[in-house]
């Protein structure tokens, strides 16, 4: 609707998720490089948390773009799942043909497989999505899934994503043992009042914005957009695509502090 009134090729703050969009901050450079150090040294578990909307589900995507054929992958979006469902899914995800679908059945059908991943060397790896919303039931089912080894080796790396409340959950005494085994950790924290507006003007000029010199948010919108999202991706993304299309219905061409507290406002359920 506004694309053509601020000269743009495509929406630039869309909530879905879009890896070639993606704005490479310190954090989330650091958070690419710790995934790919972990699965490159197969250390079995790693864990990378941030705030919802922080940019992780993004950073696993880029992470699965750029593994190579050698390694095999299985992505759970879902974690409210059953200890049966989880290891289907699993299953499922790397193309393992199963006759028995009982959970000891599909645990040592995924250790035939990854018996022969090594042998061929493969690597495969097992993202979990959310993961603060597993159980600590399922969780210590992760934990076993982590035993399966060959000497010296893990046959499967596992990647823990979720909010802060996983490392709170991480910390309960019966999963000690699980904690013990994360070899790799990260924190993804938000943008920081410099990069809110790096951020902004990457996904505008990749969004085919050639604007420049006068930028479409001017300096006091951008201070009040990081005020309100504290440097959350998401939440930047929400207010400016309010912002563009409330400066559309305006036909301002420009967009300034008053039209993003507008925006704010309505987002809030204001009136």
């Amino acid at each position: 609707m506004y694309k053509s009134f601020y000269a743009l090729k495509e929406k630039p703050f869309a909530i879905a998720v879009n890896p070639s969009f993606i704005y490479f901050s310190r954090r989330h450079r650091e958070a690419l490089s710790y995934l790919t150090y972990g699965i490159q040294e197969r250390v079995g578990f790693i864990e990378i948390t941030g705030e919802i909307g922080a940019g992780k589900t993004t950073i696993c995507r880029l992470l699965l773009n750029q593994l190579d054929a050698k390694t095999k992958t299985a992505f759970i979006f879902n974690s409210n799942v059953t200890e049966l469902q989880l290891m289907q899914t699993i299953i499922e995800d790397l193309g393992i043909k199963t006759v028995k679908k009982n959970r000891s059945a599909l645990f040592y059908e995924l250790n035939q497989f990854l018996i022969e991943q090594l042998a061929e060397n493969n690597n495969v790896v097992l993202i979990i999505d959310e993961a603060q919303n597993l159980s600590l039931q399922l969780l210590e089912q992760v934990r076993m899934l982590s035993n399966l080894e060959a000497e010296n080796e893990k046959l499967l790396q596992i990647i823990l994503v979720g909010q802060p409340e996983l490392r709170e959950k991480l910390n309960s005494p019966s999963l000690r043992q699980l904690r013990q085994r994360i070899a790799v950790r990260y924190h993804i924290e938000a943008l920081n009042q410099e990069e809110v507006p790096l951020y902004i003007a990457h996904r505008l000029r990749m969004a085919g914005s050639t604007n420049g010199a006068t930028p479409i948010f001017d300096e006091k919108a951008l201070k009040e957009i990081c005020k309100y999202s504290g440097g959350i991706p998401r939440l930047i993304n929400i207010v400016c695509d309010k912002a563009l299309l409330l400066g559309y219905v305006l036909e301002k061409r420009s967009i300034d502090s008053d039209i993003i507290k507008r925006s704010i406002n309505e987002i809030e359920g204001g009136i």
